[in-house]
């Protein structure tokens, strides 16, 4: 136990063993490794930020729910695969929202036993709300990057409350029996700041410096010039949770609550150069956000529970109405065609043929020039990707069925990769990679005449039987054809 003029090294040390003896927020920080490098990435970014948030199902809706708000109606509406959220919102935006989703739903099921520690939770989130409003209302600033900011401005808070919960009692108690702030006390209990910890804590979790920079408390006060990007970030992240923890604490409808928040909105008006009487209304129009998407404030930072084995049986497997999802997808295609990259179009396409078929397996196979090869480079599917190094083979012809594919150029369907009189047409490689597969297509990509890559998609020996039906094979044809355009201007660009 810490004594009175705490040591923050002490402090640190024994937050630091906790960590460890109650473990590291479970899954989150191997999901922020994905998130980051996908933000970081050069090559194939678009894509990496897709499939990393096409992994977590609950990310996904999220995601999908943003891109089809009022916010981003400029951009156009009915936005259905992750790959154009990626291109509507952009890889930055994603990476932001998902860096914050992740975050809270890690640190919810870690605190599920304790109501200090969802306290905070809760607090998280409202003030996630409150900071995307506050953003919009400014109209020139990254809305999604306030959103992450702003949820991870009370990360020391939330680490103390749940990894050091008598500590953080004992700063609950003589804030509140002095009527003085919550910090003051933290500093006396744990020798640092509140803030301070949360720093240290997105440190160690390698979080970006431009965040880290953030996370710092910024009371009002008056400004000779404008506030930089970081500061005005970390205003507004401050002025966020001040007003989440007022509404979280204050009666509803009281003149104390009234006064308070006028009192906030009032001090950081200047700062963030947003006029008080906006400031109060985006602090409303939040609430009534936190609430649609979780009340009452109890249940703000409800998790959506994984998917159980037996809804994955029911989820996978050819949807019903798959010829309308690929008419929908491959016109999508279509109007971005022109404003898009190479890269975006073939994400895009990939997460089109997975979803809408509902395929085991997808990929998207790339002919290396210098290496005489083709080579997996986006893929989609249970384990696909960390198999994606294996899957490759010469361009050399063979007498197997890829290889038919691509002299041809033409779309291959195989129902039953299984029969014995046809096993002898599969290479190798592929019989290694999907042992269990039963059907799968080729859809072959070629530039004046020359194979480039193709598409690949299979169903596996547990979902349903599954086959390309007639009234498929022309929006796939489309889509193909779409793909093939691209990557023709993108060689007349070269």
């Amino acid at each position: 136990m810490i004594e009175h003029a705490a040591d923050p090294e002490q402090t640190l040390q024994l937050l630091w063993t906790r960590v460890r003896q109650r473990g590291d927020l479970p899954g989150f920080s191997k999901v922020v490794s994905a998130i980051l490098g996908a933000m970081r990435g050069e090559d194939d970014r678009d894509f990496n930020m897709a499939r990393t948030v096409l992994s977590d199902p609950a990310l996904t809706q999220k995601v999908l729910r943003l891109a089809n708000s009022p916010m981003y109606a400029v951009f156009g509406r009915d936005v259905n695969t992750v790959s154009k959220a990626v291109v509507v919102l952009g890889t930055d935006a994603i990476g932001h929202l998902a860096l914050g989703v992740k975050l809270i739903d890690g640190l919810s099921v870690a605190s599920a036993d304790s109501a200090l520690a969802r306290c905070e939770m809760e607090k998280a989130v409202l003030s996630g709300h409150i900071g995307r409003q506050i953003a919009s209302s400014a109209s020139t600033r990254d809305a999604e990057e306030a959103v992450v900011c702003s949820m991870l401005h009370g990360l020391g808070r939330m680490m103390v409350a749940f990894y050091l919960p008598e500590l953080w009692q004992q700063i609950l108690t003589a804030a509140n029996v002095e009527g003085t702030p919550q910090d003051l006390h933290a500093r006396h209990v744990l020798g640092l700041g509140l803030d301070h910890i949360g720093r240290m804590v997105a440190l160690q979790w390698g979080l970006p410096n431009s965040l880290v920079d953030t996370l710092k408390d910024v009371h009002p006060i008056a400004l000779d010039e404008p506030l930089d990007h970081s500061q005005w970030l970390a205003a507004v992240s401050t002025m966020s949770l001040s007003c989440a923890e007022v509404l979280m604490t204050e009666v509803p409808g009281s003149a104390g609550l009234a006064l308070a928040l006028d009192r906030i909105a009032d001090g950081y008006a200047g700062m963030l150069g947003v006029d008080s009487r906006q400031l109060l209304i985006a602090v409303e129009v939040a609430q009534q956000a936190a609430r649609d998407e979780g009340a009452p404030a109890s249940r703000l930072a409800k998790v959506t529970p994984p998917l159980s084995a037996a809804d994955k049986a029911v989820t996978t497997g050819k949807p019903v109405n798959a010829t309308a999802l690929l008419v929908r997808g491959v016109a999508d295609l279509g109007d971005i065609s022109k404003s898009s990259t190479t890269g975006q179009l073939m994400s895009m396409a990939l997460e089109t043929l997975f979803n809408s078929l509902g395929l085991s397996h997808a990929a998207l196979f790339q002919r290396i020039h210098k290496d005489g090869r083709y080579q997996a480079r986006m893929c989609l599917g249970a384990n696909l990707q960390d198999m994606a190094p294996r899957l490759n083979f010469d361009v050399a012809y063979q007498p197997d069925v890829f290889h038919a594919a691509l002299a041809n150029d033409k779309m291959i369907f195989v129902e039953n990769a299984r029969d014995p009189a046809f096993i002898s047409k599969l290479p190798r490689w592929w019989k290694d990679a999907f042992p269990s597969v039963r059907s799968f297509v080729v859809m072959p990509l070629t530039v004046n005449r020359l194979p480039v890559g193709f598409l690949y998609g299979d169903w596996d020996r547990a979902v349903t039987p599954s086959r390309i039906d007639p009234a498929e094979i022309i929006p796939l044809n489309e889509m193909r054809a779409l793909l093939v355009l691209a990557l023709e201007r993108q060689r007349q660009r070269d």
